[in-house]
């Protein structure tokens, strides 16, 4: 049986999200539809991109994704659908795909992209303010049901890419910055496995504090310690023991982090 993934901005006190699990079933009532989240902050792509990103290799192949996060919607922005690797995506043309991209590539695999522009896949109205419910949940219950991708619309192979915030090198170590937040506070940063070395030796750098190592899980420090691990996505992360890290720090997206892995800055980082 094939699922449908939906991920948007829409909140799950209002109607858009039952909606579009509505136009999906009316149209191929025996998918399954799993919710990734319908709190995206309103119109954050890097958000909702950094979830498809954690979230799509854990499904099984032939996945349909549905992503709604979409502040340029009704504008001459593209509706897309794509197939990466084994699973499929549709939303709007703009970056949602960037970090999944960027891993099939990686891993050589087929990447297949179509704008949507055959209205015989949509539903008859369409409105300006909600493609979700107009064109894309309708194209999402329209590959479940067999629809090639190639029938949807014509290949393009220019989709849109947000930037990325990349870590760079410094003398001793790495300057990278805050990329997430999630409910528990705690920090995603931008530096990951790859950019350490494989020792704990580190210092970080973050907001006047500076902690020193890592630790592998939470409760190897007292509650309320300030500490830096890898998270279960393999990213440098900046937590509070039993706290909320974003609240300690009075941290935001975008604050710069350093981490120094020179043994004699560890041992004397003033």
């Amino acid at each position: 049986m094939t699922v449908i993934t939906l991920t948007t901005d829409f909140g799950t006190g209002d109607h858009e999200a039952g909606v579009l699990k509505g136009v999906i079933w009316t149209i191929a009532p025996r998918v399954q539809i799993a919710d990734l989240s319908h709190d995206i902050t309103p119109h954050n792509i890097l958000e909702a991109a950094l979830l498809l990103w954690r979230v799509a290799p854990y499904f099984p192949d032939g996945t349909i994704h549905v992503a709604v996060v979409d502040p340029g919607v009704g504008t001459s922005r593209r509706g897309i659908a794509a197939r990466l690797g084994s699973q499929y995506f549709v939303g709007p043309d703009n970056g949602l795909l960037t970090l999944l991209m960027s891993r099939v590539d990686g891993n050589n695999q087929e990447i297949s992209i179509v704008h949507l522009d055959r209205p015989e896949y949509w539903l008859p109205e369409i409105s300006d303010i909600f493609h979700g419910r107009d064109i894309f949940a309708p194209i999402a219950a329209h590959l479940a049901l067999g629809i090639p991708l190639s029938s949807l619309g014509i290949s393009i192979n220019d989709p849109v890419k947000i930037e990325i915030p990349a870590p760079t090198r410094i003398p001793r170590g790495w300057h990278g910055q805050v990329i997430h937040i999630d409910h528990f506070g705690n920090l995603t940063t931008n530096l990951n496995l790859g950019h350490l070395k494989p020792t704990k030796e580190v210092m970080i750098k973050i907001k006047g504090e500076h902690i020193a190592g890592l630790v592998s899980a939470f409760g190897e420090r007292p509650a309320g310690t300030l500490v830096a691990l890898m998270d279960s996505s393999s990213s440098l992360a900046i937590s509070v023991v039993n706290g909320n890290a974003a609240k300690v720090l009075n941290a935001r997206v975008g604050d710069e982090i350093q981490v120094l892995i020179d043994d004699r800055v560890v041992n004397n980082y003033d």
